[in-house]
């Protein structure tokens, strides 16, 4: 080869070297822990629904932001009456559905009738009850009439259960979502992975990954070398136990430790005896050393609650000193309900570290004052089948990853099996308050009577431990809702 061949057959690889290298990487495997029993955010309680399809393949009226704030979604804007009780939300034009479908105002009023209907199967119900009349006023605008004013409305059309979706597809979203979003669903294979790729036809602004996969990857000994051998990219929310000092040494990564929404608790049946008696739930919350229970169930990151509420709102109330670890104490509450020696029970644990971990020192602090658990391993589904839905459990920990849901107390249907009118009525006064410093105040009670009724075992605020790829960018720090937002994430050199 002469001399001035060699010179621009080198040039030319060196300029596609750099050419590959410059191009930024357009696509991303996160790893989650859990697989969602179905991908419609519509008719599931799990969070891990939400976690891959909210924002992602589905949107609603609004969204909630990073920092927690309402933004506008399908609605551009909206206009609020005098009296509070009439919202009108214009909305975008020029939206379409993954399958072509074109999104306008009747959808809305399909996707709120159909969530707040008798027949509904939608997991967060209560969001609508509020609701008198959904109208479509023309094809871009709504308006939504409420039986009285509601201070959580627009945040409340921000939660997962409440994206719109089209008559002509709702009834397959579980296995095949379609939704309006910038990502289209494109494969679901069972036990592995859920994979999304970018919808070129979005109506908003464009997002960066021509493609994500969600790998379910149920325990930290598999996440581990997947993340440090870069088969997986990210762990927006994973507790990888005592690797975590190991990845973050490491300056290949991000490590994020941020907060969640997700109040971890030892669900008690309330209406089961003898967990009915509040002597023996405030017995249970002596006996319980929240400490161990976070050095177990969270790497020692989870941060101490003493009522169903996020230290990261503005309105927490420390209450973690009502009933401090006192073994003694508890004890003598035992005697005083009439059972000085003890009684057995169950624990039902779903199939995530933080329960799995945390139940063996919440199963030993009780068998320090005679109280036995048999710990009972069940999956998500039987979890949801058998302790939400049909409320046949004793105890049971988990953590309630939705949003200021302190109103779930108030649920007569709900699985806690709680009963206390003076809590109704905190909560009806809530929803009709949209003064934030009246609301605060409300919260602050709401807080107050569930620490002093012992409902459940407050244990403590879930952290979000993110660890991801230095070069990406743009997944969320906290989680003020349950989702992994991709709108925004790319990656960077």
């Amino acid at each position: 080869m002469k001399p001035w061949k060699s010179i621009l057959a080198a040039t030319a690889i060196a300029l596609a070297t750099t050419t590959a290298a410059l191009a930024a990487r357009t696509d991303l495997v996160l790893g989650v822990p859990l697989e969602p029993p179905s991908l419609d955010p519509t008719a599931e309680a799990a969070a891990a629904v939400d976690e891959i399809v909210y924002a992602n393949v589905f949107e609603g009226l609004t969204r909630i932001g990073s920092g927690g704030e309402v933004l506008p979604a399908l609605a551009e804007s909206w206009t609020v009456s005098d009296d509070g009780k009439t919202y009108t939300f214009k909305l975008h034009t020029g939206v379409k559905f993954h399958d072509g479908e074109a999104f306008d105002a009747s959808d809305v009023v399909f996707s709120l009738d159909r969530a707040r209907g008798e027949t509904s199967t939608n997991a967060q119900k209560g969001l609508f009850a509020q609701i008198d009349t959904v109208e479509a006023v023309d094809p871009a605008t709504v308006k939504v009439t409420l039986k009285q004013p509601q201070g959580s409305f627009l945040y409340n059309m921000g939660w997962g259960d409440a994206v719109i979706v089209d008559p002509k597809s709702a009834d397959g979203n579980k296995s095949n979502p379609i939704g309006t979003g910038p990502f289209k669903f494109d494969n679901w294979a069972k036990g592995s992975s859920v994979t999304i790729v970018k919808n070129p036809d979005y109506w908003g602004e464009p997002v960066a990954l021509d493609k994500a996969e969600f790998r379910i990857i149920p325990d930290a000994a598999a996440a581990v070398p997947a993340i440090l051998s870069g088969d997986v990219q990210a762990l927006p929310n994973y507790n990888v136990g005592d690797a975590l000092a190991q990845i973050q040494s490491d300056p290949r990564f991000k490590v994020v430790i941020g907060a969640t929404e997700g109040e971890t608790i030892l669900s008690t049946n309330n209406k089961k005896p003898p967990f009915d008696n509040l002597k023996v739930r405030q017995a249970i919350a002596h006996a319980l050393d929240r400490q161990a229970i976070i050095t177990a169930g969270s790497s020692g990151l989870g941060v101490p609650i003493g009522s169903h509420f996020s230290p990261a709102n503005a309105a927490y109330v420390d209450l973690t000193g009502t009933y401090p670890h006192d073994i003694a104490k508890a004890k003598e509450l035992l005697k005083e309900a009439g059972l000085e020696n003890g009684f057995k029970a169950t624990l039902k644990l779903p199939p995530v570290g933080y329960a799995r971990d945390g139940g063996q020192v919440v199963a030993a602090n009780l068998r320090e004052i005679g109280i036995e658990l048999e710990i009972i391993p069940v999956e998500w589904a039987q979890w949801l089948d058998s302790v939400f839905k049909q409320k046949d459990y004793d105890l049971t920990i988990v953590s309630h990853t939705e949003p200021n849901d302190i109103g779930i107390y108030a649920r007569k249907d709900y699985y806690f099996n709680y009963d206390n009118p003076a809590f109704d009525k905190v909560i009806a006064d809530l929803d009709v308050t949209a003064d934030q410093a009246k609301r605060d105040e409300l919260y602050k009670q709401a807080q107050k009577i569930l620490a002093d009724d012992a409902v459940n075992g407050w244990l403590f605020e879930l952290p979000k431990v993110g660890i991801w790829d230095a070069k990406v960018e743009g997944l969320w720090e906290n989680s003020p809702i349950q989702a992994n937002d991709l709108t925004k994430v790319k990656w960077v050199d």
